[in-house]
């Protein structure tokens, strides 16, 4: 069975898209900017207006509620947001000890869990809310440029860690702008063109 189904997904803006996404695979996806390459992991995540099916496992998005099956299908956006002061604020129970323990393995210190959001770079909080992200152990992670705002090591650290996810059996579908990284990650490459406006 596939994990991921995608049937005619579409929306006034892009689409439509079918393909099938199997256990363990990441699926790359590269293009110029305005293509729409966030608008399909938003519109997977039914963060954004579409048409169309999705199915994880076989069962259809519209058959669970919508938090729950954005728990399951995870959205980590490009520029993600931060509701609450500190970085501790976001994680809850098992979740906190999962980030805490896996920080160094991303070049973070666990000091940084109970410092204002604010005082954070932009590459530690890309990095925390990955953390944030693969704390929830969901079977589908949509990452949207998960390393954007990250230098070469702190990239490669990244990248040990979802590889560790899809040898797990975790399905990605990742948005990056570099084909090198395309290459590294993904099982398969699609390039996304913008659409012609009348």
């Amino acid at each position: 069975m596939d994990r991921l189904r995608l049937v005619s997904l579409r929306s006034r803006l892009s689409g439509p898209f079918d393909m099938a996404l199997a256990e363990g695979e990441c699926l790359a996806i590269t293009g110029p900017s305005g293509a729409g390459k966030s608008l399909f992991l938003r519109m997977i995540a039914d963060l954004d207006p579409s048409q169309g099916e999705v199915f994880l496992d076989g069962m259809e998005r519209r058959s669970m509620p919508a938090p729950a099956w954005r728990r399951r299908v995870v959205y980590n956006a490009a520029e993600p947001g931060w509701w609450h002061e500190t970085i501790a604020e976001h994680f809850h129970g098992d979740t906190l000890r999962f980030a805490r323990d896996i920080a160094p393995r991303l070049a973070l210190a666990t000091g940084l869990f109970d410092a204002p959001v604010v005082q954070l770079s932009t590459g530690e909080r890309q990095r925390m809310a990955l953390i944030r992200t693969l704390s929830l152990t969901s079977p589908v992670l949509l990452l949207d440029e998960p390393t954007g705002a990250l230098d070469q090591e702190s990239t490669e650290r990244v990248e040990v860690l979802l590889r560790e996810r899809l040898a797990a059996g975790t399905t990605i579908v990742m948005v990056t702008h570099s084909d090198q990284q395309a290459q590294r990650l993904g099982h398969r490459h699609l390039v996304m063109k913008p659409n012609p406006r009348p």
